[in-house]
């Protein structure tokens, strides 16, 4: 008969401490890097150091967690498939720049991405339980932020900050927030200043925080400069195509410029120009308020949003609401960048037109 050799057990504390010739509890302050507090000798701190390497001892962060409260592990959880598939997705800077900034503060991170349900959707609480807990606190991103689970993280009183804001009636959640609402007025304030008296805004009809502060950005440099907005009656495209009878009104001059809230608008905006014998931007120059890739075929001028900053200042936030819990932590907004393109000029001088700028 054979038998199955039985796995050697990982190494504990007791064999470190048994090695070193010291006690456990001196292993464990080492470990959590309590050496100053229990004056630990520098000699002592170094054999105990070359007991854990030559064990290969791994502390459980678990278990430190129940001693000391914080085991440096910091949580990422996605409430969507935001895993990079590719340089060019939206979540990769963000994500990047969690891992750089964790890593320059000596925290591990731990991705969360397994669903809760039947439906698909990713949760935080599985069986009433937060899953969440492993880790100090978490960063949370995704577009499909469930605000119910939010709500009951707040009140739970675990530490988490969300990456865009979000609204949830009657609880305050702490965000990083890319700064769309200035950006967008920004961009308007360039077209005021090149001569643009009358600008539509081109909606994608998303009821969502970002979208809502884009708009409110446009509609308050508007009125600021005392400009006339003649955007369509309807969001976005409807059955494939904009509204044209407001595309007609474009071609006889009642808009001279289109801010759009997504780059997916703004293409079948310059084809629907394009048929009415107009041009971007000799005859309409256009805007997108989100970013653009560097080899996308038309340059937009659009606004560029700073992910990977975004990314490590969650983490700071984070970091700093766990060094001084109870304290109120105010959101956090991150200047975004608006890039010159090839698609806004000057609107034409007269009835017959400016050759200006390039075309698309």
């Amino acid at each position: 008969m054979t038998t199955t050799p039985r796995r050697a057990r990982a190494p504990r504390q007791s064999d470190v401490a048994r090695l070193a010739g010291v006690s456990q509890s001196a292993v464990s302050r080492v470990i959590g890097g309590d050496t100053d507090a229990a004056r630990i000798p520098e000699a002592t701190v170094r054999r105990i150091q070359d007991a854990i390497k030559e064990l290969g001892y791994v502390p459980n962060p678990t278990a430190r967690k129940l001693r000391t409260g914080r085991n440096r592990l910091l949580g990422v959880h996605t409430f969507e498939a935001v895993f990079p598939r590719a340089r060019e997705d939206f979540y990769f800077e963000f994500l990047l720049g969690i891992e750089e900034r964790a890593e320059e503060i000596d925290h591990d991170l731990v991705l969360f991405t397994s669903t809760g349900g039947s439906d698909g959707r990713r949760r935080v609480y599985r069986d009433g339980v937060n899953r969440l807990n492993v880790a100090d606190g978490a960063v949370l991103l995704g577009v499909a932020a469930d605000r119910a689970e939010l709500a009951r993280l707040e009140a739970d009183g675990y530490p988490f900050v969300h990456i865009g804001r979000r609204e949830v009636p009657g609880t305050r959640i702490t965000c990083v927030v890319p700064d769309y609402e200035s950006a967008a007025a920004a961009i308007v304030d360039r077209l005021a200043d090149l001569g643009h008296e009358r600008i539509g805004y081109l909606r994608a009809g998303i009821e969502e925080e970002s979208y809502a502060d884009r708009r409110r950005g446009y509609e308050s440099a508007v009125a600021r400069r005392g400009l006339r907005d003649v955007s369509p009656a309807s969001p976005g495209l409807e059955e494939g195509r904009l509204d044209a009878a407001w595309l007609d009104a474009v071609a006889t001059g009642e808009v001279t410029a289109v801010v759009a809230d997504a780059e997916w608008l703004a293409h079948p905006l310059a084809d629907g120009l394009a048929d009415r014998g107009l041009t971007v931007p000799r005859d309409v120059s256009v805007a997108v308020l989100e970013g653009v890739a560097p080899d996308a075929p038309v340059r937009w001028d659009c606004l560029q949003i700073p992910r990977r900053e975004v990314g490590r200042l969650a983490i700071d936030t984070l970091v700093g609401m766990l060094d001084e819990p109870g304290e109120p932590v105010a959101d956090v907004l991150v200047e975004c960048v608006v890039v010159e393109g090839e698609t806004v000029a000057a609107p034409p001088a007269g009835p017959s037109g400016d050759t200006r700028g390039s075309t698309v």
